[in-house]
């Protein structure tokens, strides 16, 4: 009779498994969000001790912004984030990561951006698993999140939705200053005066001198302009059962003295790939938006409003 090891064969079954969790994740088919936890109660009752949670992980807390009363986002870097983002002349976008505290019917939804899509997206080099695993320590990992089906990294560094649509590296174009220091403070100034209804959510200087996101809130409060308004856009596009709000907040990138932003039409559609083109919940639902949001980034970065003849 043959003497089975059971011991060595739940070790080689769990190093098996192990393994193919391992190779999953090579194939990179992954989603622009993770759903952390879910829990009862309300969104402020939440707050304080997810940004503890953070802050005990390593990140520093660097903004929050609450568009609308059932959702409340913060932003948070650490120095491998910084170290990403410094990596790519506009990896900028890379350096924050956002979590977001949503009220969805009786549940509250912990969820933040996935780390590993965000770099592919924005072209960082470096490995970043790091990051991925302190914020999976605090704020848990249910699932990735977003459309059916995940991509892999090349898919997403080549990303655009579909033909005559913009990629990663055909942004806006708001405004030129003759220095870093002037571009940034012109921004600085802009958002302080809350041009073109944005308001300042986060800054992030990128190790280097060379590069300054900042997070910015949009509200038509003051513009009228439905379009360019952050709780407008998400009532239309954001309406599966979980929520990806962590999508917010857009962002101005100033590099050596050029201020940019992603083009709306890549910004919304790197975070929901599967938005469908026409119908209810659809692109055609805020085909104005990406012009409203130009401008009023513009006007946020001091940039010349282009004519409307």
């Amino acid at each position: 009779m043959i003497k089975v090891n059971t011991k060595l064969l739940a070790v080689t079954a769990a190093a098996v498994m192990s393994m193919a969790s391992m190779v999953a994740n090579a194939a990179g088919e992954m989603k622009p969000f993770i759903l952390g936890s879910t829990a009862t109660g309300s969104v402020s009752d939440k707050v304080a001790s997810v940004k503890k949670s953070l802050t005990d992980n390593g990140f520093e807390v660097v903004g929050e912004y609450s568009p609308y009363e059932t959702a409340h986002i913060i932003i948070v870097t650490n120095n491998e984030l910084k170290k990403a983002a410094a990596s790519h002349e506009r990896g900028g976008y890379a350096a924050g990561q956002r979590v977001a505290i949503t009220k969805v019917g009786d549940q509250v939804q912990i969820t933040y951006t996935n780390p590993a899509y965000m770099a592919a997206a924005y072209h960082v080099k470096g490995n970043i698993s790091g990051v991925t695993s302190s914020l999976n320590t605090a704020l848990g990992s249910i699932k990735e999140f977003g459309p059916a089906e995940g991509m892999e990294a090349d898919d997403i560094a080549s990303y655009h939705y579909t033909f005559g649509m913009e990629y990663f590296d055909e942004p806006y174009s708001l405004a030129e200053y003759n220095s870093q220091a002037e571009a940034v403070a012109a921004v600085e100034k802009g958002l302080a005066a809350q041009a073109g209804g944005t308001t300042k959510v986060f800054r992030i200087d990128v190790p280097g001198g060379k590069q300054t996101i900042f997070g910015v809130g949009m509200s038509s409060e003051t513009t009228g302009n439905k379009y360019m308004d952050d709780t407008f856009i998400m009532n239309e596009i954001d309406f599966k059962e979980t929520r990806s709000t962590a999508h917010l907040p857009y962002e101005i990138l100033v590099t050596d003295g050029a201020v940019e932003a992603l083009h709306a039409r890549f910004r919304i559609a790197v975070n929901f790939p599967d938005l469908s083109m026409m119908g209810s919940n659809s692109f055609m639902n805020i085909m104005p938006s990406p012009d409203a949001i130009k401008a009023s980034l513009t006007e946020a970065a001091g940039g010349e409003k282009e004519s409307d003849f």
